[in-house]
């Protein structure tokens, strides 16, 4: 069996690992696991305003996780989306998402939610991927 990896690039990982108890990334062989990643403004620690700077942060998340973790954001298999309001910040989401996903598109669910670990939150966004290395 293939030995578990853990990653939690940057400060504010390495807080959540330690205060919250879970891994940015969980790496075992070949699949990588990215845990939901929001719109934190890393600068700030606050979340960002409006969907499109919650659903950048969120990529930027994903994407720091991954290449940790010795993939990278081509290498997704499957996508899952949280939105707590899917009518009014779809299309502007589906954007910023297309600017970070390419094709070949990976599989896609999303999901609307009441809510997210805090109010502010509008998206939360986790992988499935394979490493590169």
């Amino acid at each position: 069996m293939s030995k578990r990896q853990y990653f939690n690039p940057g400060a504010r990982a390495e807080r959540y690992h330690d205060e919250l108890h879970f891994a940015t990334a969980t790496r075992v062989g070949d699949l990588i696991w990215v845990s939901g990643q929001v719109g934190i403004d890393p600068a700030t620690s606050a979340p960002a305003e409006g969907i499109e700077a919650q659903a950048r942060f969120a990529f930027e998340g994903v994407k720091q996780a991954l290449e940790a973790a010795g993939s990278s954001m081509d290498n997704i298999i499957e996508l899952l989306t949280y939105h707590t309001d899917m009518a009014r910040d779809g299309q502007i989401f589906g954007k910023v998402k297309d600017e970070y996903v390419k094709a070949p598109y990976p599989c896609w669910t999303g999901v609307g939610v009441t809510h997210l670990a805090r109010p502010e939150f509008l998206c939360e966004v986790r992988v499935v991927a394979y490493a590169i290395d």
